[in-house]
C-alpha cells in the first residue's frame, strides 16, 4: 500500500498558507481495500485548495482514486467542511458563462454589425 499521508500532503500543501493547519485522519475499510481520507484545512484556504469550479480538489482526488486502484484498493476523500456544492463532483448543476443565458441563438444571425444596405455613393 503506498504512502496515502505524504502523497496528500504533497497534493495539498502548495495551496495552503498555513500547512502546519493541515490535518489528516485514515480509516481503512473492508480489509485494507477501501480508504477512506478526511483531511482538514484552515478556512481562508478552502478556496485555493478547491480552486475555480473545484477543479483542484477534483485533480487531488483523480489522483488518489489512480493510485488506490493501482494497489487494488478504492480510496475517497473527504474534505472537513465541505458542502456537496463546494466538491467538484459534477453533482453541481452547471453555471452558464457569459452574460447571455439559456444557451439560446441570439436574434439576427449575431457577428459582427455591418452595413445593412448597400453603401451609398456622393454625388459630387
Amino acid at each position: 500500500m503506498p504512502d496515502f499521508e505524504a502523497l496528500v500532503r504533497f497534493l495539498v500543501t502548495p495551496f495552503l498558507e498555513s500547512p502546519d493547519a493541515l490535518r489528516l485522519d485514515f480509516e481503512p475499510l473492508a480489509d485494507g481495500q477501501r480508504l477512506w481520507i478526511r483531511v482538514a484545512f484552515d478556512g481562508e484556504d478552502k478556496g485555493r485548495v478547491f480552486g475555480r469550479g473545484g477543479r483542484n480538489i477534483q485533480a487531488i482526488r483523480k489522483v488518489l482514486k489512480a493510485t488506490g486502484a493501482l494497489h487494488n484498493c478504492s480510496v475517497h476523500l473527504d474534505v472537513y467542511g465541505e458542502s456537496s456544492q463546494d466538491s467538484g463532483d459534477g453533482s453541481e448543476r452547471p453555471r452558464s458563462r457569459g452574460g447571455r443565458g439559456g444557451g439560446r441563438p441570439r436574434r439576427g444571425g449575431g457577428g459582427r454589425p455591418g452595413p445593412s444596405k448597400s453603401p451609398r455613393r456622393s454625388n459630387s
